[in-house]
C-alpha cells in the first residue's frame, strides 16, 4: 500500500473510533477518506474529528438537506522523483 494509503487508513480508523464509520477509496494522484456525520455529534467529538482530519492534505465537509453531512478528507500520492513523470506526451 502506497504511503498515501497507509496515512488514508489511519485517517479512516481514528474517524471510526470516534463513532464515524469512514470508507476509504484509492484514485491516481490521492486516497480519499469519507464519513457520514450524524447532527447528533457532540462539540468534543467535533473537536476530535477536527484533529484527525488536520492531518489529511485537504479536507471539507459537504452538507446538503437531501443527503445529510460527510466529511472528506484527502491524502496526495507521492510525485515520483525519476523516471517518466509527464507521462508520454508530457512536453517540456
Amino acid at each position: 500500500m502506497p504511503a498515501s494509503g497507509v496515512s488514508a487508513a489511519a485517517i479512516a480508523a481514528r474517524l471510526s473510533a470516534v463513532g464515524l464509520p469512514a470508507r476509504m477509496e484509492e484514485h491516481d494522484r490521492y486516497t480519499s477518506v469519507e464519513a457520514e456525520v450524524p447532527e447528533s455529534l457532540s462539540a468534543e467529538s467535533w473537536g476530535e474529528v477536527l484533529e484527525v482530519v488536520a492531518e489529511a492534505d485537504r479536507f471539507g465537509l459537504l452538507a446538503t438537506s437531501l443527503n445529510g453531512r460527510t466529511l472528506w478528507a484527502v491524502v496526495r500520492k507521492a510525485v515520483p522523483t525519476t523516471g517518466d513523470v509527464g507521462g508520454p506526451s508530457y512536453q517540456r
